[in-house]
């Protein structure tokens, strides 16, 4: 019986994800680095140390621990110049009534982001509140398709992982969700459609009963 479902941030319920391609490409240019959109699609779902790793192997570039740190925080700070100018109004479409309706159906929501500029975000969007659980990059170690931070999400929400659905954009999600034992439902990205045990397109075309009782087929 599924009682939790786990979200994903970015592509999910918001789009920062070209945010994020903004400030690793504002910080490439500055670095003198090769990095396109299509280099981008690797950082999808991973840490920002493992993105900027990703970057220097694109480039055959090395750095230190200590060095890899401090560029992700340059990158970082680009990136919240531009989320901080998030409003409500740049939630996804259907969202914020989906996440209404599962609520008020009784399921335990938690967020499972890879990203430590969770809270900021969701305070942006004025839906922090809605979630039982916030799991993200400042809790888990380890990287999708590591299952750490959905398996944390359903722990804090005192679920079993098979009581669980998980909501995905990206391949390593959508791994992340199978390795954890939870039910993947992609959204928006149709790449992932055949990995999946459901797909939408948006929130907006659906509800949390319809959607649970399909994933189910209860």
């Amino acid at each position: 019986m599924i009682r939790g479902l786990i979200f994903d941030l970015d592509g999910v319920l918001v789009d920062t994800a070209k945010y994020h391609y903004l400030a690793w490409k504002r910080l490439c240019a500055e670095l003198g680095y090769k990095f396109d959109i299509n280099d981008n699609e690797l950082l999808k779902g991973v840490s920002r140390i493992r993105s900027f790793e990703i970057i220097l192997e694109i480039n055959n570039v090395t750095k230190t621990p200590e060095e890899i740190e401090h560029y992700c925080g340059i990158k970082n700070g680009y990136y919240l110049e531009y989320i901080r100018r998030l409003t409500e109004d740049d939630i996804l479409p259907g969202a914020k009534e989906f996440l209404e309706d599962a609520k008020r159906l009784g399921y335990k929501l938690a967020l499972g982001s890879a990203s430590k500029n969770s809270r900021l975000i969701l305070d942006r969007l004025k839906i922090e509140d809605m979630f039982d659980a916030i799991i993200d990059g400042t809790k888990v170690q380890s990287a999708k398709p590591d299952p750490e931070v959905f398996l944390k999400g359903a722990a804090e929400l005192g679920l079993k992982p098979e009581e669980c659905i998980v909501f995905e954009d990206s391949a390593a999600g959508i791994t992340a969700a199978r390795n954890g034992h939870m039910r993947p439902v992609g959204v928006s990205n149709p790449e992932i459609r055949d990995y999946c045990d459901y797909f939408i397109r948006s929130f907006a075309e659906t509800t949390a009963e319809v959607l649970v009782k399909k994933v189910t087929g209860e």
